[in-house]
């Protein structure tokens, strides 16, 4: 995949699952296989430029035309995982979603809905033939969901604040085994079961726990601030430790304080709220 540009795409984090080669068909594992050995992959950066680049033509590509062939790549205790990049696919969802953030003129002007429409019928028939279709990555814009935050823990975090001389960007994620991932999803569950009525949270957490039971049991599963980096000061992104805050409003939870639940809470919503503030400003 050739690059558009250099310009920096700043707005949005992956939760990402890496399966190792062995949880895929014969055909797909060789492919992965001798992808695996490119010295030369895309960055998730070049996958973001490419879709916006396809917004430009008119009619607008909502939606690539075939599935990508590229994946992120990583080593686990010596065995190669890889993370599909599904482009199409996520696509597909992702243009069934976008109606909740704008408003039905803006999204007429973006994306016309004659292309909204075909885009919905060719999902619909590519469902029938791939009934169990799933994205290895999901993405949020100008945040990180707080559920995400409930499958890793700050020992986990690696942060690389860049070098300047060589103009690497900052680096904030978190890596976890899937068994791990998936303990603390049910742990955090019965917390928030227990203390709190049914809402959002406790809705997206088990939507997110259903989704990392269709993956292998050995899977790394990622947590990636992705281009949001660049959308946080140098000083902010190295003191965020939203995944501590989250573990201590769980376990506060779990011991019935609720002032310390609160103010872990409160932390959470102040930090991102400056965050979401600058996608209002764009």
């Amino acid at each position: 995949m050739p690059k558009v540009s250099s310009v920096i795409v700043p707005y949005a984090a992956y939760l990402r699952v890496y399966e190792p080669l062995a949880a895929f068909p014969d055909e797909e594992r060789a492919h992965w296989t001798r992808y695996a050995r490119r010295p030369d992959r895309p960055s998730y950066q070049d996958e973001l430029r490419h879709s916006l680049a396809d917004l430009l033509p008119t009619p607008p590509v909502a939606v690539p035309v075939h599935e990508s062939a590229d994946a992120f790549v990583t080593e686990v205790d010596g065995v190669v995982c890889v993370c599909p990049w599904r482009t199409r696919l996520r696509g597909w969802q992702a243009l069934g979603e976008v109606a909740e953030d704008f408003p039905e003129p803006v999204l007429d002007a973006l994306i016309p809905p004659v292309v909204r429409r075909q885009s919905a019928q060719d999902y619909e028939r590519w469902l029938e033939r791939n009934p169990d279709a799933r994205p290895w990555i999901r993405t949020a814009t100008w945040q990180v969901p707080i559920n995400w935050f409930v499958l890793v823990s700050d020992a986990e975090r690696e942060y690389d604040g860049g070098d300047g001389e060589r103009a690497a960007a900052p680096v904030l994620r978190y890596r976890t085994p899937m068994v791990q991932a998936r303990r603390r999803v049910a742990r955090g569950l019965r917390a928030l079961r227990e203390a709190v009525d049914e809402g959002p949270l406790i809705d997206g957490l088990v939507d997110v726990g259903r989704w990392l039971e269709e993956f292998h049991p050995r899977s790394l599963v990622e947590l990636d601030y992705g281009g949001l980096v660049h959308a946080l000061p140098a000083g902010e992104l190295e003191a965020d430790h939203s995944a501590a805050d989250v573990a201590e409003g769980i376990e506060a939870l779990r011991h019935g304080d609720g002032v310390a639940a609160g103010a872990a809470y409160g932390r959470l919503v102040e930090r991102w709220r400056a965050v979401r503030d600058r996608r209002s400003a764009n």
